[in-house]
C-alpha cells in the first residue's frame, strides 16, 4: 500500500535529500516531510519540490509532536552518520545516531498513525575480522562484534528497532544493511580515500571490497518506502574488487604502511582534514567485507543496476580522477620489469 504521509530524517545529506525528492515526485504520496538539524542546500531544496523541510532535532522529544501532528504513517530513518568529523566529533555523532534513534522510535511508538518504519543501516554490523566467512548473510553472527564507532552504533540501533517491533507488532519494519556507497555525487570516507593522490594501505593486506552505487541505494530506499517489504536485507552490488585493484583503477598510487604505523598515519590524515579514518574503517581496509544478497533479489525483488566494478568505474569517471601516474608510464615500467625477468631466466641456466 502506498504511504500517505512520509517523514524522512537526514534530508541535508545526499541520500535523505534525494530520497525526499523522489518521494515528492510520486503523486500517490500526499505529503513528504524532510527533517534535519540544518537545512539542505539551495539546490537540494529545489530538487525536493513539494517536500516540506522541518528543522528539528530527532534527539529532542519534541520530534513526537512532528510525527503526531502530521499523522505520519511511514518513517524513513536515513540520518545515521559514519563520519565523526562531519558530525561534530564522535560524542555528537553517537548522540545523533543512538539517542536520536531512540527518540524517533519513541515518537513512532506513541503515534497510532505510524504503520511503516524503514532504517538505513549498514553491513558494518558484521564487523571486519581475519576470521570472517567468505559471505555474510542476514543471519550470520560476526566473529568479532564491533567494539566502537559507527559499527557499534549500528548494532545498538538495530537492537532498539527490534525492541520497537516487539512493542508495535502492527508496524512493518524494514532494515536495509547497505554496503559502502560509491558514485560520482555522494561524499563518503571511501570516496575521499580513493580520491587521494597517494593512498595508504596496510602492508601485507589486500581487502575484498564490495560497493553499492548511489543510484541503486536510492532506488532500494524508495522501494522500501513505497511498498510493504518487512525484514532485514543486505544491499550490495554483485562482485568484489580487491583494494589494490580499486586503487589501480582510480589511477592512484598505493603506499603500503606497516601495521604499527597505521594509527599515526590515520591520525595524520584525519588531522589534515583529508580523510576521517576511524578504527573500524581501518579494519575494513585490512580485512574487507562481502555479503550475500540472495534475500535482496528473492525477498525484496531488487536487482542492482551496477556491479561493484561498474559502480567504482562510474565514480572514477564522474569525479574526473586523472591517473597520478600515466598509463603509458605504468606500461613502460611493467615492460622493463618483464624484460629484466626474461633476462634473468635466460642467464640462470648458464650460471648452473
Amino acid at each position: 500500500m502506498t504511504p500517505s504521509v512520509v517523514l524522512v530524517s537526514g534530508v541535508s545529506r545526499f541520500l535523505g535529500g534525494h530520497l525526499a525528492a523522489r518521494l515528492a515526485a510520486n503523486p500517490g504520496i500526499d505529503r513528504v516531510l524532510g527533517v534535519d538539524t540544518v537545512p539542505p542546500s539551495r539546490d537540494m531544496l529545489r530538487r525536493m519540490g513539494r517536500a516540506e523541510f522541518v528543522r528539528a532535532d530527532i534527539r529532542n522529544p519534541l520530534i513526537a509532536k512532528v510525527v503526531a501532528n502530521a499523522n505520519v504513517d511511514t518513517v524513513v530513518h536515513a540520518s545515521l552518520s559514519a563520519s565523526p568529523g562531519s558530525s561534530g566529533g564522535r560524542t555528537v555523532m553517537k548522540e545523533m545516531n543512538v539517542i536520536g534513534t531512540m527518540q524517533l522510535l519513541a515518537a513512532c511508538q506513541k503515534a497510532p498513525s505510524v504503520r511503516r518504519v524503514v532504517l538505513k543501516s549498514s553491513t558494518a554490523v558484521y564487523g571486519s575480522s581475519p576470521r570472517d566467512p567468505a559471505l555474510f548473510d542476514e543471519a550470520t553472527t560476526p566473529k568479532d562484534m564491533p567494539s566502537g564507532g559507527y559499527a557499534k552504533d549500528t548494532v545498538e540501533i538495530e537492537g532498539y528497532l527490534r525492541g520497537f517491533g516487539r512493542r508495535r507488532p502492527d508496524v512493518s519494519v524494514t532494515v536495509l544493511r547497505f554496503a559502502n556507497f560509491i558514485g560520482p555525487r555522494i561524499e563518503t570516507v571511501l570516496t575521499r580515500y580513493f580520491a587521494l593522490p597517494v593512498v595508504p594501505t596496510v602492508l601485507g593486506y589486500d581487502a575484498r571490497v564490495q560497493l553499492l552505487h548511489e543510484e541503486d541505494a536510492l532506488a532500494v530506499l524508495e522501494r522500501a518506502t513505497a511498498e510493504d517489504l518487512p525484514g532485514v536485507f543486505n544491499v550490495a552490488a554483485d562482485g568484489v574488487l580487491l583494494l589494490s585493484q580499486a586503487i589501480r583503477r582510480a589511477g592512484r598510487v598505493p603506499v603500503p604502511v606497516p601495521g604499527l604505523a597505521v594509527g599515526p598515519v590515520s591520525r595524520l590524515f584525519r588531522g589534515a582534514g583529508l580523510v576521517d579514518f576511524s578504527p573500524e574503517q581501518m579494519r575494513f581496509l585490512n580485512f574487507g567485507r562481502v555479503v550475500d544478497t540472495t534475500r535482496l533479489r528473492e525477498g525484496f525483488g531488487f536487482e542492482p543496476r551496477w556491479t561493484t566494478m561498474q559502480a567504482f568505474d562510474d565514480f572514477v569517471r564522474g569525479r574526473g580522477l586523472n591517473p597520478v601516474v600515466s598509463p603509458a608510464r605504468v606500461e613502460s615500467l611493467e615492460r622493463c620489469v618483464l624484460d629484466m625477468a626474461r633476462c634473468m631466466r635466460r642467464e640462470s641456466p648458464e650460471r648452473t
